[in-house]
């Protein structure tokens, strides 16, 4: 892009973090810059600061353009394998502990936390369990507190884990037992503090949006949010290299220990 271009960029990140506090800064430059330039593009938008200003004015662009800062893929039980690990986890945990408290990070469309919900209620009544979902996007938030879903997206899980589903209509509902356990909530993970204290955090495929910079504030952030000797979950390209800086360890392959005596 041409000089002036990138300065209409810098002078819309400036404006950007002004009305939204994201920083866009710490998210990969070319990737997002082309996102949101093809969106300024379809609304025939002269320049990114002429963009910056019309977000002010205009929610509806506002909320397009938060949807797209992520590209919203997801599943149930996305990688079996490594739900399986986590399904070990939990039975230990359950074992030990009265109470449960997870916190699934960048939900999307709600698919992972209730995957996290129908594995701790193989092992743990509703009461003894709480799972925290967040995103920055409250229009997948809206979605995911839904919990309904078309027949393709539950045609993988076993039959025991689709009895936690009802058919409405053309599409199944997660039934309102296990809604129960999951409270959604809008939070930015390079912004927002922690939303408390957990046994478990999913973060899976959306690290690769960051910086480095933004990988170590949120690394710092996730362990910061573990109960000594807690779990992070990461996913299959967002192994962290350097764990022991984060007073994690690594136990198998995504996955991390908070060191007991580091708060």
């Amino acid at each position: 892009m041409s000089e002036v271009v990138e300065q209409d960029y810098e002078q819309f990140k400036s404006l950007f973090f002004q009305l939204t506090g994201i920083n866009l800064s710490l998210y990969k430059e070319e990737q997002m810059k082309r996102r949101l330039n093809s969106l300024r593009l379809r609304r025939e938008i002269p320049s990114f600061v002429a963009y910056a200003h019309q977000l002010r004015e205009n929610k509806q662009l506002l909320d397009e353009i938060l949807s797209r800062m992520t590209i919203n893929v997801t599943e149930f039980f996305r990688n079996r394998s490594r739900w399986d690990i986590l399904e070990n986890k939990i039975r230990n945990l359950a074992s030990e502990k009265k109470q449960l408290s997870v916190w699934s990070a960048a939900c999307s469309t709600g698919e992972e936390p209730y995957s996290l919900a129908i594995l701790c209620s193989k092992y743990m009544s509703k009461n003894t369990f709480s799972i925290i979902a967040t995103d920055i996007d409250q229009k997948v938030l809206n979605t995911a507190s839904q919990g309904t879903y078309l027949e393709q997206a539950i045609e993988a899980l076993t039959d025991d884990e689709r009895r936690h589903f009802s058919k409405k209509g053309l599409l199944f509902e997660v039934e309102d037992d296990l809604k129960q356990t999951v409270s959604f909530m809008k939070h930015d993970l390079l912004l927002d503090p922690s939303p408390g204290q957990f046994d478990i955090i999913v973060c899976r495929n959306v690290l690769i949006y960051f910086t480095e910079e933004g990988k170590k504030t949120i690394y710092q952030k996730l362990s910061n949010s573990l109960k000594p000797d807690g779990t992070l979950f990461v996913g299959s390209t967002e192994q962290i290299f350097s764990p022991a800086a984060y007073h994690l360890r690594s136990t198998e392959t995504f996955f991390y220990q908070k060191t007991a005596n580091e708060r």
